[in-house]
């Protein structure tokens, strides 16, 4: 199974605090991590660990960041495919919090990939799935080319009036940045998954009526709460991809996001195959 990511990319820097600072007031942090993250990267990061492949398109800064971080992707195994901007790439600052809560700074401009980049796009023919983070409509429009192609709904905008068809939408119920209303999107996806934190959340497929499905208990304390979202969207990817029903691959994807919490950053606990009683196909 050949699996694939199509989006952005920040450098991010963790660190843990007692608490967020409010205005006026200096607190110390303690670093906790700094890896390639982002959207693009924390998605791929937990396909691999299921599919063990994953071709990653990104655009990254052409500065010591950038290419710093595409030598450590590649050193996680993905294989990456960058353009390299004449701009710098974009940092994010996370500040973690002692129940694990994550608030995010981005510094920059979000850098993705152009449907007119040199890149090859050619593979995407043989991707059984792919997830979409950011683009231009070229860009949506070689993601389409996957066999599957799930998209995350904070780009509405993007994905609004090009006519192509998603498999799957994912995004959280609890962030207005990811609202996603009947109509928005015309066809309309064919599946629609909205994550609800604790509380699980809901799927539905064009034509069903709506299904709920719970959180899966977190395996052990929260340490921190960044990458999971998009951890549960890279396994929803994986299990479509893998012909696994709307049911099964929501399943699979609570369990992959569950896990993220208990470890620090998206790649440290992302759960592989064996983890969930499925084998490689």
């Amino acid at each position: 199974m050949r699996v694939a990511v199509v989006g952005h990319h920040e450098w991010i820097e963790a660190l843990r605090v007692d608490h967020l600072p409010v205005a006026g007031e200096i607190i110390h942090a303690i670093p906790s991590w700094s890896a390639p993250a982002g959207g693009a990267p924390a998605t791929a990061g937990q396909l691999f660990k299921l599919a063990g492949n994953v071709d990653l398109f990104v655009a990254l800064g052409d500065d010591e960041l950038g290419h710093r971080a595409k030598e450590e992707m590649q050193r996680m195994g993905f294989t990456v495919h960058a353009v390299f901007r004449d701009e710098p790439t974009r940092r994010g600052i996370v500040h973690i919090d002692d129940v694990g809560e994550r608030t995010i700074t981005v510094i920059g401009n979000r850098l993705h990939a152009n449907g007119d980049d040199d890149l090859p796009w050619d593979l995407l023919d043989e991707a059984d799935a792919c997830y979409f983070t950011a683009g231009d409509i070229g860009t949506l429009k070689h993601a389409r080319r996957a066999r599957v192609l799930v998209s995350t709904s904070r780009v509405l905008a993007t994905l609004a009036g090009t006519g192509v068809k998603l498999d799957a939408l994912v995004g959280s119920a609890l962030d207005p940045g990811e609202t996603y209303e009947d109509g928005d999107l015309a066809p309309p996806p064919h599946l629609v998954v909205r994550t609800e934190g604790a509380a699980g959340g809901t799927y539905q497929v064009a034509g069903e009526d709506e299904q709920r499905f719970a959180a899966v208990p977190v395996p052990g304390p929260i340490v921190d709460r960044y990458g999971a979202g998009d951890s549960f969207a890279g396994a929803l990817t994986y299990g479509l991809g893998a012909r696994l029903s709307p049911k099964e691959a929501v399943g699979l994807a609570a369990r992959c996001g569950a896990a993220v919490l208990t470890g620090a950053g998206p790649y440290e606990t992302q759960l592989g195959l064996p983890e969930n009683g499925l084998r490689r196909t």
